[in-house]
């Protein structure tokens, strides 16, 4: 089955790939593309420039030799702390050890620690929590003095060189976008990246500020808030409105607050995301055994199944693509789950009042947009079809939840782009825009081709009649001779 035959049969549910050494190269990432992937990540806590530069040309490469249009989302690392080299490589912490943080080296013993952010010892206060190891070993600070701070072992286990450092409560004066997340930003925008990833966010200033920068340097690239901080639990609402799509960011996560916590966390920023209608993407850990194994956990199938069942747009794949060693099979696996989960998932009726509408869209469009997807369900259409200039109104029906699958379709190659991250959105490459009779032939004509349409089958396109403010006001129901 050819991409073109299958595309129409994929997950409504888009699927987020980070690239890695476990998929370079055009051949691997065509075949992810093949497999289902709609977002390529690029993760930019790890490797350099010229890395990434390859890839992400590598990927607009495979996607063109596919005709498929593939989004790319640049990812800032942010202010992850992360350890210094330890002697060994590693470290086995012992319950009630003492162990030091130092502003600057060398250190004097072998429970000395250095850390790539330099004030932490400053900022860090007696009774303090410091994480260490994804949260597998936890540190108490019990004395601070003068370029030091001492902890005692809370919870052994053994730390590497290079891992994160977690401050759960601590409060830190390190800015969301530091020097070198500058520097990836103006790169993001000079490679036309679709998505920019904004990690720690705190606030929504911080969000704006990226958006400010994107934008100083001719890009118009979406910004992603990644969610992975208590501070940004208590101001989620603003984050929301602020950011074009959200990460509900599970690795930090579930170390800076409770883990018990983190799957009803994971419910309420996806309603967030719902009721402001932006995509919100489940990443870390979903598939994480398929690193090492050509099948997933049943816990982890569960894991997916229950991210699409609270309504995420998308699904992320890290360590399983960058660097496990079945990237394809945990792309088909993921895939597969949405396949099996959506038939259930309860659709929630639409909301009415203004914070439950697409930002930027005109409320006729809004309106326009939730009764051509009722319509199209009542009428059993096999598509819905929509011509949009920026995206805005394939959002809004993404996020009306439109059972059918919607073709989205544009004269720019980026709207089309970032539809890849819409639920239940098929992007369209080459389609008429601006000619509802033509488009209509169109879809008729590229359906019949593929066997997905045929005589007596009913489409539904939401359209303009060029006589009112809003630019889609006209809603067409079309059955094929």
């Amino acid at each position: 089955m050819t991409k073109e035959q299958s595309v129409l049969r994929a997950s409504l549910t888009k699927i987020v790939a980070t690239v890695g050494p476990a998929c370079d190269g055009q051949e691997k990432l065509a075949a992810l593309i093949d497999a289902g992937v709609d977002v390529f990540r690029l993760n930019t806590a790890h490797g350099d420039v010229k890395e990434h530069e390859a890839r992400l040309e590598a990927i607009r490469s495979a996607s063109r030799r596919l005709g498929q249009p593939v989004a790319i989302l640049v990812d800032l690392a942010g202010p992850k702390i992360r350890l210094g080299e330890l002697p060994g490589g590693q470290l086995q912490c012992h319950a009630g050890q003492k162990l030091r943080f130092l502003r600057s080296g060398p250190p004097q013993s072998p429970g000395d620690l250095l850390t790539t952010y330099e004030p932490l010892v400053e900022e860090l206060s007696v009774g303090d929590r410091v994480m260490l190891a994804d949260g597998t070993v936890s540190l108490v600070v019990q004395q601070t003095g003068p370029g030091y701070a001492e902890c005692a072992v809370v919870q052994p286990g053994v730390i590497r060189s290079r891992q994160g450092v977690n401050l759960p409560g601590a409060k830190l004066s390190a800015p969301a976008l530091g020097e070198r997340d500058r520097e990836y930003a103006a790169w993001a925008a000079k490679h036309d990246a679709d998505f920019v990833g904004l990690s720690f966010v705190r606030s929504p200033e911080e969000v704006r500020q990226l958006k400010s920068l994107l934008q100083s340097h001719g890009s118009a690239a979406h910004v992603i808030a990644k969610i992975e901080k208590p501070e940004a639990l208590q101001r989620l609402a603003e984050i929301v409105q602020a950011a074009d799509g959200v990460m509900v960011a599970r690795g930090d996560l579930g170390v800076e607050i409770d883990i018990a916590q983190t799957p009803v966390v994971q419910k309420e920023i996806i309603a967030a995301c719902a009721r402001f209608h932006k995509p919100a993407i489940v990443a870390t850990q979903m598939l994480d055994s398929m690193q090492h194994s050509r099948l997933p956990t049943r816990a982890e199938a569960t894991d997916v199944a229950n991210a699409i069942l609270d309504g995420a747009d998308a699904c992320m794949l890290s360590g399983e693509t960058a660097i496990g060693e079945y990237p394809v099979e945990a792309v088909q696996m993921m895939h597969r789950i949405a396949l099996a989960t959506e038939p259930v998932y309860r659709r929630e009726p639409r909301l009415s009042g203004p914070d439950f509408a697409t930002s930027g869209v005109n409320p006729i469009t809004e309106a326009a947009a939730h009764a051509a997807g009722r319509l199209a369900g009542e009428l059993d259409a096999r598509l819905v079809i929509v011509a949009s200039r920026s995206g805005a109104t394939a959002l809004s029906l993404s996020k009306n939840r439109v059972a059918v699958p919607t073709l989205g379709v544009s004269d720019s190659e980026a709207t089309l782009r970032r539809m890849c991250l819409y639920w239940g959105v098929i992007p369209l490459a080459g389609a008429p825009a601006g000619d509802s009779a033509a488009l209509l032939r169109y879809v008729s004509d590229w359906g019949r081709a593929r066997g997905y349409l045929q005589s007596g089958d009913r489409v539904v396109l939401i359209a303009g009649t060029g006589l009112s403010v809003s630019a889609h006001n006209m809603i067409v129901v079309h059955q094929l001779d």
